[in-house]
């Protein structure tokens, strides 16, 4: 009998591919054909899952999403249960630190698709923010459990320390992705961080990379 086709597995196996032509060449040089090539499969067949490039782009970011939390999720198994506020932001910020190929290479197609969003008429159609959003409420609640238990200074507003994190964590692995700083410099200021945010709380450890 023909094997079944497992039309997820095809997915995925396209979307590595155009990851991997993204992080060798930039994702200016992402197209359908060289994607293609890259997977070592027909155009008409990456055009059969992927429409048009955009939704390749973002069937490819998803992808690498997907894969992204599943590395947190085994940090935090890792972890003592029940995981702390303080630990469960701590193993985000260590997964989202380029620290191997693959988080460099997540940060790398990330930031170059958020930049591309802002011009290209395709791609700004596209749901991109929607993983940002959904990042944004785990880690608020993790803050307002973090303040349940009294482990935040009194009148901390976490909607603005929400942000303060994620633009610090973007921010730190771009200077780690061009050089600028090692992956301990950036763990150390996001530590130091980590410290004064949680300052009341003695109990909880933060994760390391």
């Amino acid at each position: 009998m023909p094997r079944t086709v497992d039309h997820e597995e095809r997915r995925a196996h396209i979307a590595d591919a155009l990851v991997r032509v993204a992080g060798r060449d930039g994702l200016h040089a992402v197209t359908m054909r060289a994607v293609a090539t890259e997977a070592g499969v027909s155009l008409r067949l990456v055009q059969y899952y992927f429409d048009t490039k955009a939704q390749l782009m973002v069937g490819a970011l998803r992808h690498l999403e997907r894969q992204s939390h599943q590395r947190w999720a085994r940090r935090l198994a890792e972890l003592p249960d029940p995981v702390s506020p303080r630990a469960f932001i701590g193993a985000f910020l260590a997964e989202a630190l380029p620290t191997d190929e693959q988080s460099r290479v997540f940060h790398l197609v990330g930031t170059s698709y958020a930049v591309l969003a802002m011009t290209d008429s395709d791609l700004v159609e596209e749901p991109f923010v929607a993983g940002v959003d959904n990042l944004e409420r785990q880690l608020t609640d993790a803050l307002r459990r973090a303040e349940a238990a009294g482990q935040l200074p009194p009148g901390t507003d976490i909607a603005v320390e929400v942000a303060h994190l994620l633009a610090l964590n973007h921010g730190l692995g771009t200077s780690v992705v061009i050089g600028q700083r090692t992956v301990d410099e950036a763990w150390a200021v996001l530590h130091r961080h980590l410290d004064r945010l949680f300052a009341t709380d003695t109990r909880a450890t933060a994760a390391t990379p």
